[in-house]
């Protein structure tokens, strides 16, 4: 069964920073691009981060400069390092698995973790 788990939401003041993980299975994750989606509410999921397996990144320009995607391929994870938060960063952010390039698009991920809230309030 493919499964992600996402970890590492919670409350954040802004200008302050948070790291979400992914935590996957072997089979779900060797070979595979991942990426990092976020769904604010009321709005439309939205594209954040992505990785390939080689390790190229792909980052919305919303957050570039700030957030930062890694994968350590040995342990099956995928993080997301998020600093100088914003209000507007606030949203339950997804994991998922990318299955053919296109890094950018909704419809190339097959797989979705079942997302972690992520609050920046003061």
């Amino acid at each position: 069964q493919v499964q992600l788990v996402e970890s590492g939401g919670g409350l954040v003041q802004p200008g302050g920073s948070q790291r979400l993980s992914c935590t996957a299975s072997r089979r779900t994750f060797s070979g595979y691009g991942m990426g990092w989606f976020r769904q604010a509410p009321g709005k439309e999921r939205e594209f954040v981060a992505a990785i390939s397996w080689s390790g190229n990144t792909y980052y919305a320009d919303s957050v570039k400069g700030r957030f930062t995607i890694s994968r350590d391929n040995a342990n099956n994870t995928v993080s997301l390092q998020m600093n100088s938060l914003k209000l507007e960063d606030a949203a339950v952010y997804y994991c998922a698995r990318n299955y053919r390039g296109n890094y950018y698009d909704f419809s190339s991920y097959d797989y979705w973790g079942q997302g972690t809230q992520v609050t920046v309030s003061s």
